[in-house]
């Protein structure tokens, strides 16, 4: 029977396998094995592991990534120890281009986590979002943060509904800081949670400016609906410097 992506708790090499896999695409036990510096045989079973968590794809020889139509459904602790750098580098960015005082939704995900940590160094900030753990990482002393109101759609926190698309609704922010799970080679920017989405849909329809937070390992990546097409955005941080 295969282990469930909740009952797996996950090395950090097997992360690391995880991350090669998703940049690209397909990895060889032999690479694997002179990367880390350890047997063959201890890559074959990180990937056995993996593979019956349903994380990876088993081939002989090694391993890939997911069909593209799907994505890794890992808990919340997993995902905010995959690709660090990469996301504190695109939390950097976004928090460079948001003034002092300034109005914004922060969207749910690890790499919005991330960036409202880096938020917090800034003053008076209006803040709204459907994260619990983004809110957190703000000093209420210093800025002025409303939890939108909903359903718990996760152990990461994140909160959706009706009550919050209402809300939104009825307000104007400077800016709306939006994740995704992929960016297809069409320009769709996508998720797999509908409810989820028609959030970040919500919080679009009512900012001035558009910023979309996507590490480099979502480009090429497909999921089940779209958000938006990027170019309905003002800029798109990835971390590489400069936004678009």
């Amino acid at each position: 029977m295969n282990q469930s992506s909740s009952s797996i708790s996950l090395s950090d090499r097997q992360l690391r396998i995880l991350e090669a896999t998703e940049k690209q695409g397909f990895v060889t036990i032999e690479n694997l094995a002179d990367e880390f510096g350890v047997s063959a045989q201890t890559v074959r079973r990180d990937i056995i592991a993996l593979s019956e968590a349903g994380h990876l794809q088993r081939f002989h020889g090694g391993a890939g990534a997911i069909g593209r139509s799907e994505t890794l459904r890992l808990d919340h602790s997993h995902k905010e120890r995959m690709n660090v750098a990469d996301k504190k580098l695109v939390a950097h960015e976004a928090a460079e281009l948001i003034p002092d005082g300034a109005s914004l939704f922060l969207d749910v995900g690890t790499t919005v986590e991330y960036t409202a940590r880096q938020l917090n160094s800034r003053h008076g900030l209006t803040v709204f979002t459907n994260s619990i753990r983004a809110a957190l990482a703000f000093d209420p002393k210093r800025h002025n943060v409303t939890v939108l109101g909903g359903r718990m759609a996760g152990k990461d926190g994140s909160l959706v509904g009706e009550e919050i698309v209402m809300a939104l609704s009825g307000l104007r922010i400077d800016y709306a800081l939006i994740a995704c799970s992929g960016v297809d080679e069409k320009g769709r920017v996508m998720d797999f949670d509908l409810s989820k989405i028609a959030v970040k849909k919500a919080a679009l329809a009512i900012s001035d400016r558009k910023l979309l937070l996507a590490t480099q390992s979502k480009f090429g990546r497909t999921a089940l609906s779209t958000v938006a097409m990027i170019s309905e955005f003002d800029e798109v941080i990835s971390g590489q410097g400069g936004g678009r």
